[in-house]
């Protein structure tokens, strides 16, 4: 999950774009004060300061300001005329202000040089040239790593700002004497630059895709531009694009899910599902956000729980989920109930922790480390300690939780984890319980809707399912989010006892849809406790108010080859990804440093 985790983090360096208005305007304004820096460094400037800032002030915009207006709409028009990852105007609006910026800055420098040089040379002339070669570079990569469209197509968007900068330059410069601080300057010897500078910058573009793509394409099929491009139209736009691509890769897997269902007279009241399927990757991709396209297919009251699983279980795409939906329904068709139940009870052993209930000869676990943190508990432990459960407890069913409820970033259960045993030891300490002849069941919802993604909620809200048998009352609380501070699960039963509810669990249903988040980790309760809480209170009270007699199913059903991510390729997909950023932690500074150097030295050598 670490390695996950590292992937997703890396969505900081993915920005908030402002908008095209923005933009537009710090375009205007910018390019504006950069003339009336380089203007007011002139001699000539200090004859008439207010001319000089005005004229200077115009130049500039028509040189820097226009011109980048101009390539963020054409720049627009041409990448999604070549029918990639379309572009929004606000997208090539800043790219061409943030190019503006950059050779902005540097024409500034040259002209300070200028100023204060001893040499009788005028700089600015070459540190425009620098500037542009620069920016085109910059929108290269910016435009080959996002937009998923060839090499050389966006090499031909990449040029336009460049060439508008140093075109609106040269008509400047013929038509009018206004101040430009160029001076005189040869077309062929200014063409003949800008070509090999960008060739050297090119060459070493080109040199480090190749190389940090090979490994991506040798293992997975697929480029490291195009995977990034998918994601960030994924981050950005919502696009779910990148599920081909995993569908491509993905291998079919068997796995379980377990149906609690609770029904009265007027039908089906009342759904708990636990599936052995990973909600993942991230966002929409996959099953990232299964919790709620699940419970959203049924029309009763339906909770979707966190089974073990680890992410080599994210579903491919989402309609792998329909596969799951059918199995429920089936299952829901032929389900016998049953009135028989028992209270809740609770083990422990070392740190772990399991609840379990019984329904007919069926039996719920539900296991946590709280307070201590853990992650995702592979499946294979899973199975193992239900398997040990029935042996133990001679029952035909057995379905375990991962509560999910306490979040460590190094968290995950794996086999020969010290974990492990300490649960095996709690569900031996587990003895058949004794049921009782009537259930009470009651629901609530709240949507959390004042809540969003940013404060770890999901879609799904908050739901809460009180179950009471024989007189005891047990709250079933489960939050649509991915994982839960440390200490925030004992606080939240503290409070829930104060509404004469007898016993308590807490659960997360382990959502990625709130992890297109920079970071990787949003855990529930980071933000907001109070008000967490005290919809949590409430909710639990309308549970209370709605309990009602009903009668209890319970299956456990095999899902056979949904395609998930495996452990073979999510393994090599994290470790392909991760030794791609360590080489290129080092190969790209070296890399375009040198051709940095060689530009820089082949553009002003005349200068020394």
């Amino acid at each position: 999950m670490s390695n996950v985790n590292k992937l997703v983090g890396l969505t900081k360096y993915i920005m908030i774009l402002p908008s095209t208005r923005a933009s537009l305007f710090g375009m205007v304004f910018i390019s504006f004060i950069i003339g009336c820096i380089v203007s007011l460094m002139e001699p000539a400037a200090s004859n008439s300061i207010l001319r000089s800032i005005f004229y200077g002030g115009s130049t500039g915009f028509l040189i820097f300001g226009l011109t980048s207006i101009m390539s963020g709409g054409l720049t627009q028009t041409l990448i999604n005329s070549f029918h990639g990852r379309y572009m929004k105007m606000k997208q090539s609006m800043f790219l061409a202000f943030v190019s503006m910026i950059i050779v902005g800055i540097i024409y500034i420098f040259g002209s300070i040089a200028t100023l204060i040089s001893s040499y009788n040379y005028n700089y600015a002339l070459d540190s425009l040239i620098f500037g542009t070669v620069i920016i085109f570079a910059f929108r290269t990569i910016a435009l080959w790593g996002t937009s998923n469209i060839s090499l050389l197509k966006s090499v031909g968007a990449s040029v336009i700002q460049p060439a508008l900068i140093l075109s609106m330059l040269i008509v400047i410069a013929s038509l009018t004497s206004l101040t430009t601080n160029i001076g005189d300057f040869s077309f062929v010897a200014l063409f003949i630059k800008i070509i090999i500078a960008s060739l050297i910058l090119m060459f070493a573009i080109y040199s480090f895709v190749t190389v940090l793509e090979s490994p991506m394409r040798r293992n997975l099929g697929i480029g490291g531009l195009e995977l990034l491009s998918l994601a960030i139209a994924h981050i950005t736009e919502g696009s779910k694009a990148m599920e081909k691509v995993f569908e491509d890769m993905g291998e079919p897997i068997d796995t379980l899910i377990g149906i609690l269902s609770f029904k009265n007279e007027d039908g089906i009241k009342a759904n708990f599902l636990i599936p052995c399927i990973h909600p993942g990757p991230i966002g929409n991709i996959g099953g990232g956000n299964m919790p709620t396209i699940l419970a959203d297919k049924f029309d009763s009251f339906t909770m979707v729980s966190h089974g073990p699983s680890t992410h080599d279980f994210n579903p491919v795409s989402s309609k792998e989920l329909n596969k799951v939906e059918g199995i429920i329904r089936n299952a829901l068709k032929d389900m016998d109930y049953s009135s028989n139940a028992s209270k809740f009870y609770r083990v422990q052993n070392g740190d772990a922790k399991i609840g379990f209930q019984s329904f007919n000869d069926n039996l719920l676990m539900l296991a946590t480390f709280a307070p201590r943190g853990f992650d995702d508990m592979d499946f294979g432990i899973g199975l193992a300690l239900m398997n040990l459960a029935k042996a133990n407890c001679d029952v035909e069913n057995v379905m375990i939780v991962d509560c999910h409820n306490s979040f460590k970033e190094e968290g995950r259960i794996l086999p020969g984890n010290k974990e492990v045993f300490e649960l095996m030891g709690a569900v031996e300490k587990i003895k058949t319980p004794k049921t009782e002849s009537r259930i009470q069941v009651g629901c609530a919802n709240d949507p959390l809707s004042h809540m969003s993604k940013e404060d770890g909620i999901g879609e799904s809200g908050l739901k809460v399912m009180v179950i009471e048998v024989a007189g005891q009352k047990t709250a079933y609380i489960l939050l649509d989010s991915n994982n839960m501070v440390k200490g925030f699960r004992e606080k939240i039963i503290e409070e829930v006892h104060k509404v004469g509810v007898d016993c308590v669990e807490v659960m997360t249903s382990d959502t990625h849809f709130v992890n297109t988040l920079s970071g990787g980790h949003n855990p529930v309760g980071t933000k907001k406790q109070t008000e967490l809480t005290n919809a949590i209170v409430n909710c639990t009270k309308k549970a209370v108010d709605d309990l009602g007699d009903v009668s209890a199913g319970f299956k456990v059903c095999n899902v056979e080859d949904i395609k998930t991510m495996g452990p073979t390729t999510a393994t090599e997909l994290v470790s392909t990804i991760s030794s791609i950023i360590a080489v290129s932690r080092i190969f790209a500074p070296l890399v375009f440093l040198f051709a940095i150097i060689s530009v820089f030295v082949w553009l002003f050598y005349w200068a020394f």
